[in-house]
């Protein structure tokens, strides 16, 4: 392995990864199987499997057994589900009607199902947890799922909030999508039996990483086509995110109050969307969020320079220059 590119390596680890999520999604009732399939084979980047995969193995590095090494792809699939888990309550609470260039599946199965089965896959990973019976990687995962739970509510709640302040904008993506990312990284380290220190700036990484990749996937709602979803989604359903808390910073009162009732529109246009965009662009939103990603990524990093110098540090390294660059 250690001859192939990072792209070649991650692409086996990837591969791995898609197929234990086939072998172990096994409900005994087809129609939770053929819903839960449907998120899950969606299109999905795997990045949190491939987290906790590429943390364990920073301190095993090769030196783990068959039967080890089926249960440590066998573990990472849990995140595969909390995640697969909150899209579904989210597109239900956003009355979403797509989901990754597909119809979301509440258009399909309705509200009422969609939530049960996000619940189902909630149990799913709990159960894959329990299966461990290690108690420190039970208490992240119960933990996070609480927070997550949270984060959910935290959601809802600021959904007309267009007042929303960057430290409340950072509190609702820590818990919607970095505490998840953070458990991952976290309980790689446990289960490649890092010292507690290291832990906890596994841990850290994953947080740091996690805020970055939730402040590009705002970006990318506004300056994307490539990423599956209604372009300006988050405009439309009046979202306000850090692109916008910087440019109703900055903005003279006029292009605010502009901004505003565009936000607050029922029906907005592309020609709103547009409109917003621009102004957003005019007073740095888009640059200033970049900026700030950045800055997670480069915190994100900081917590790898006293680990292990190997193989697996370096694929750290290459996804967090990734997750800052991608397009979609």
């Amino acid at each position: 392995m250690k001859n192939l590119n990072p792209l070649e390596i991650i692409k086996s680890e990837l591969n791995i990864i898609e197929n234990t999520l086939k072998v172990y999604l096994d409900s005994q009732h087809s129609f939770i199987n053929q819903v839960s399939e449907y998120i899950i084979f969606s299109g999905g980047k795997r990045i949190r499997p491939l987290l906790m995969i590429l943390s364990a193995k920073l301190f095993l590095n090769n030196t783990i057994n068959k039967e080890s090494l089926e249960s440590l792809y066998r573990t990472s699939i849990l995140f595969e589900y909390l995640h697969a888990a909150t899209l579904l309550h989210d597109d239900v609470v956003d009355d979403a009607q797509f989901r990754r260039g597909r119809r979301a599946a509440r258009n399909l199965w309705g509200n009422q199902a969609t939530i049960l089965v996000g619940d189902y896959l909630y149990a799913k990973a709990l159960r894959i947890a329990s299966l461990l019976e290690n108690p420190k990687v039970m208490n992240v995962i119960t933990q996070t799922t609480l927070l997550m739970s949270e984060g959910e509510v935290l959601q809802l709640l600021n959904i007309d909030n267009h007042n929303l302040t960057e430290s409340e904008y950072e509190e609702v993506i820590f818990r919607k999508t970095a505490v998840l990312i953070s458990a991952c990284c976290e309980v790689g380290a446990i289960l490649g039996r890092a010292k507690p220190n290291e832990c906890l700036l596994l841990k850290n990484f994953g947080k740091y990483l996690g805020l970055a990749f939730q402040i590009v996937d705002d970006l990318l709602d506004y300056l994307s086509e490539e990423t599956g979803k209604d372009l300006g989604k988050d405009f439309k359903e009046g979202k306000v995110t850090l692109p916008v808390i910087y440019a109703l910073k900055s903005a003279e009162k006029e292009e605010k109050n502009k901004l505003l009732s565009l936000l607050k529109a029922p029906n907005p246009t592309q020609e709103d969307f547009e409109t917003a965009k621009k102004i957003i662009e005019k007073n740095k939103g888009f640059v200033k969020s970049k900026e700030k990603a950045q800055h997670y990524i480069t915190l994100a990093k900081k917590c790898l320079k006293e680990l292990p110098n190997n193989l697996y540090k370096n694929l750290l390294l290459f996804i967090s220059d990734y997750l800052l660059e991608r397009k979609k």
